[in-house]
């Protein structure tokens, strides 16, 4: 029974050693692969800067009769579908 245990303590141990391995050669093959991009990858391009919009002059356009059947439209749209 005791070297039972022994065996399990030590495939315990060699397992855990293995994982521990192998994550510390995963980070330093990833770091490696990071600083080999960063050197012989091309540059990213310059993203250019958003330009604000032009504010539309849609509103002005718009008659006051349109304006006043759109805020009863919308009065009426929402006084039907309150929760």
């Amino acid at each position: 029974m005791d070297d039972l245990m022994s065996q399990a303590v030590d495939l315990m141990v060699a397992g855990m050693g293995f994982v521990f391995v192998f994550l510390i050669v995963l980070v330093f093959a990833t770091l490696l692969m990071s600083k080999l991009l960063t050197r012989f990858a091309p540059p990213e391009p310059a993203t250019p800067a958003k330009t604000p919009r032009a504010k539309s002059k849609a509103s002005a356009a718009v008659d006051p009769d349109t304006a006043e059947a759109i805020k009863k439209a919308i009065a009426q749209f929402r006084s039907r579908h309150k929760k």
